[in-house]
């Protein structure tokens, strides 16, 4: 019987953090463990960063790829003895993240607002469909679709609030097209 596995967070030290998840994975892959460690991440974003000459004067921008938690590593796993001790004793690893370092699964919702894994939602509306809001606040609200940002999964809707048009910002999952 297969395991669930779960994201779990492990605190490495500052800087080490691809060291660590590079390593991880070359041990998951001479164990042969992929189906108990699944995935390593080190969650980063692209910035514009200001470049200076010698003498302080700004030259231009460029981009570059900057860690959004520094000193951590997102680690799905199957948590037993075996990756527990694998994942522990990685050079560059502190400890797992939890209370008395002892690994707390991250949830569901957890891993949706830190990034860790694009969750991909269906949307079954367009631009100027009418919608039922199904989650938040403001459920059981209609409105009509503005935007669509799929990218930030995100859906603009104008929501009729008191005798009033609002403007509304709603995750794509909480919008369901009305049916004819």
């Amino acid at each position: 019987m297969a395991e669930q596995a779960y994201w779990y967070v492990v605190h490495t030290y500052s800087g080490y953090e691809n060291k660590v998840a590079t390593d991880l994975m070359t041990m998951v892959e001479n164990r042969r463990i992929q189906d108990l460690i699944c995935d390593v991440k080190v969650p980063t974003e692209t910035v514009m960063e200001d470049q200076f000459d010698k003498t302080g004067n700004k030259i231009g921008e460029k981009e570059v790829q900057r860690k959004i938690y520094p000193g951590y590593v997102f680690v799905k796993m199957v948590m037993n003895d075996n990756t527990w001790y694998i994942v522990r004793n990685t050079r560059g690893c502190t400890g797992f993240v939890g209370p008395e370092s002892k690994p707390v699964p991250l949830t569901e919702e957890e891993v949706r607002k830190l990034g860790v894994e694009k969750v991909t939602v269906e949307v079954h509306y367009a631009v100027g469909d009418l919608v039922n809001v199904i989650d938040g606040p403001l459920e059981g609200f209609s409105g009509t679709v503005d935007a669509i940002d799929i990218p930030n999964n995100s859906a603009q809707v104008t929501v009729s609030m008191f005798g009033r048009e609002t403007s509304v910002d709603f995750e794509l999952d909480q919008l369901e097209k009305v049916k004819d």
